[in-house]
């Protein structure tokens, strides 16, 4: 039986595929197109339609009668087929790596979304000063087969390790981008093998509304599924927050998907010649202050925060949504007054990774636009710094342990630094204390790629060894390392696979990277029981002890700096010593990052238990029972690259 369809003008609103009033309506932006064209898809046939416009510059149209299971793209003059900015389903669906079968274009689907059953779950709503993130990658984390879990690399993978992380002890997620995206767009080709590789981190979103389709055990169902992740997350007490990139996309002139195809000058930076502004490095940047840029941006955070629940964004390259079309800084972004003002949009988290690719060095400045805070990039250089023995950096460590006051305290509190040792981007905590230099010949890149700067020292060799000396010093620094993580003022920021150790090898930027590189190795955690206890007991332990995540920045009430004798702190020394005045639970903490022995003597007063000594096991801890570690003499002798912490009883 021939499908019969009746074509009408339509409407300009809402932007994207509705329903209204029986028809499926189509609206579209393309201020600079002649004309615009629906293309629909169905049953093997091909329909092209004439849309109407422009109105404000959207082209719109409305087709009633349409079949099941149909698809459309759009063609503006006579460009090629392009995906809808505004879809909520791709039809065009592929098996994960698959380079065989050309993507473009992605199809559309017609299928309005099915309901979702919430089960009246509701948002953890975690106070900021309680949070700790875990930064994850949804498909490395069970990919690998010793997750044993019915679907790896999935959604639904990700559910059945819930357990997991509530026993680990993080209470909000950071997933590294989930917007789809096409990980057969690289060109990179492993220098041994000669196979190509993927684009695994994802940062290249073909859409803003579309959830990771080859993420779900079933690409057809990734809405449902994400909802699904979220929902059972939520039902666990964990926050999900979106790392998501607004700032560029994958297009350039031989790979067009969508937003280049219909309007490359309203979509993208360009300059005077009509070449794009690149302050991504990766070839364009979107542009997010003008009405078309912003609108999208807009809609794109509400839509994942009304229908996808999601609980905060952290914007990639956020420094990007203060520049002007013409790439200027601006000193009052628009796209940062209209988040702030969004009823929609209130309560979500906002994080910002405040730099860009071109320079742009903001760290501090975005709680000044809202609610806002952000990656602290200066945190994480002076406490590597510190820690592996870089001279004159005391007081900058004693600064970002503190809640970085110098960068927040004009606009906010400590609660706008998202602290954190090592993230996606750069080496795992492991590889910080065992590689001097990246090692990404694997990239493709012949080891252009990457960070030359990392303030990373590997312990006295390069790499994988099995000298007992330096291994023991590589464990203590990764002790150090945490134990200041987890007790910094701000919020803490977890590596996935930081808590068992995990190596990449020396790959400081191993985006390319689909294997054991990236993925999380469960074997581990029986075979680091010990130290996966030692990261859930610090992580616990600053839940527990309230001077440990303060609301508000120290004062001389609440804080006295040591050195070597107490009240007389050395700020050219490598050693940093404070104590809190916890009514509850008076804290003694001392890093020395010193390559000789050294003695402290204690603050008097007081009966000093020890609870942690960096330079002893992974185990031999008393963070979960502090009235059982040992009472301290007056004065204590510290080890070379060690840290103690002390309670008073």
């Amino acid at each position: 039986m021939e499908t019969k369809i009746k074509i009408s003008s339509g409407t300009h609103e809402p932007l994207g595929l509705s329903y209204q009033l029986g028809a499926a309506n189509f609206a579209v932006f393309s201020a600079h197109a002649a004309k615009a064209t629906l293309i629909l898809y169905w049953e093997g046939k091909r329909i092209e339609i004439a849309m109407e416009g422009p109105y404000i510059g959207i082209w719109h149209v409305a087709v009633e009668g349409l079949p099941k299971g149909a698809s459309y793209a759009y063609r503006f003059d006579d460009g090629p087929p392009v995906s809808d900015p505004y879809a909520k389903a791709y039809s065009s669906l592929y098996k994960w790596g698959d380079f065989s079968t050309p993507r473009l274009p992605f199809l559309c689907s017609c299928e309005p979304l099915p309901p979702f059953d919430w089960q009246e779950v509701a948002k953890p709503k975690i106070p900021l000063e309680n949070l700790v993130i875990y930064e994850m990658h949804v498909r490395g984390f069970t990919q690998d087969p010793s997750s044993r879990v019915a679907h790896p690399g999935t959604y639904l993978g990700a559910i059945e390790k819930i357990p997991y992380l509530k026993q680990l002890g993080v209470n909000a997620v950071e997933l590294m981008p989930i917007f789809e995206f096409d990980e057969t767009h690289m060109v990179n080709v492993h220098p041994k093998t000669g196979k190509r590789l993927v684009n695994y981190w994802g940062y290249s979103p073909l859409s803003f509304f579309l959830p990771m389709s080859r993420y779900a055990s079933k690409p057809e169902r990734a809405a449902e599924e994400f909802k699904t992740f979220v929902r059972e997350m939520h039902r666990s007490g964990i926050e999900v927050i979106l790392d998501v990139v607004y700032n560029h996309t994958p297009e350039n002139k031989d790979y067009i998907s969508s937003y280049r195809g219909i309007d490359r000058a309203s979509y993208y930076m360009l300059d005077e010649k009509g070449v794009d502004r690149n302050y991504t490095g990766c070839g364009n940047t979107f542009q997010s202050n003008t009405p078309v840029g912003l609108r999208l941006i807009l809609d794109s955070l509400r839509y994942w925060t009304t229908e996808m629940h999601i609980d905060g964004f952290r914007f990639d390259l956020a420094s990007i949504l203060t520049r002007n079309p013409k790439g200027k800084p601006l000193a009052d972004p628009p796209i940062l007054k209209m988040i702030a003002k969004d009823p929609v949009l209130k309560g979500v988290r906002l994080i910002a990774e405040p730099w860009d690719a071109a320079g742009l060095y903001q760290v501090g400045q975005f709680p000044k636009w809202g609610a806002w805070s952000g990656w602290n990039g200066s945190y994480r250089d002076h406490v590597r710094r510190f820690i592996k023995g870089t001279d004159q950096e005391a007081g900058p460590f004693a600064t970002a342990l503190c809640g970085s006051e110098p960068s927040y305290g004009p606009v906010h509190t400590p609660l706008s630094s998202i602290n954190f040792i090592t993230a996606h981007d750069g080496f795992s905590l492991c590889d910080l204390v065992s590689y001097q230099d990246k090692h990404n010949e694997e990239n493709g890149e012949k080891n252009r790629d990457g960070s030359n700067s990392n303030d990373s020292w590997n312990c006295g060799v390069e790499g994988e060894t099995k000298d007992p000396a330096i291994c023991g010093l590589r464990e203590r620094q990764m002790r150090n390392f945490l134990l200041a993580l987890f007790f910094s003022q701000g919020i803490p920021m977890l590596l996935m696979g930081d808590e068992i150790g995990h190596t990449r090898k020396g790959n400081n930027n191993p985006y390319v990277q689909d294997n054991e590189i990236n993925w999380f190795h469960w074997d581990l955690c029986a075979e680091r029981k010990k130290r996966l206890e030692f990261v859930s007991s610090l992580i616990a332990f600053r839940k527990e002890h309230k001077a440990l995540h303060r609301k508000e920045f120290f004062t001389s009430a609440d804080i006295d700096w040591h050195g070597v004798l107490p009240g007389k702190p050395d700020w050219g020394s490598r050693l940093v010593a404070f104590s809190l005045k916890d009514p509850d639970a008076p804290l003694y903490v001392a890093f020395h990052a010193g390559y000789a022995e050294t003695e402290v003597t204690l603050p008097p007063g007081k009966t000093w238990k020890e609870i942690v000594d960096t330079n002893l096991p992974w185990d031999r801890h008393c963070l979960n029972r502090p009235k059982e570690g040992r009472t301290l003499e007056k004065t204590v002798k510290l080890a070379p690259y060690s840290a103690l912490v002390a309670i008073a009883i």
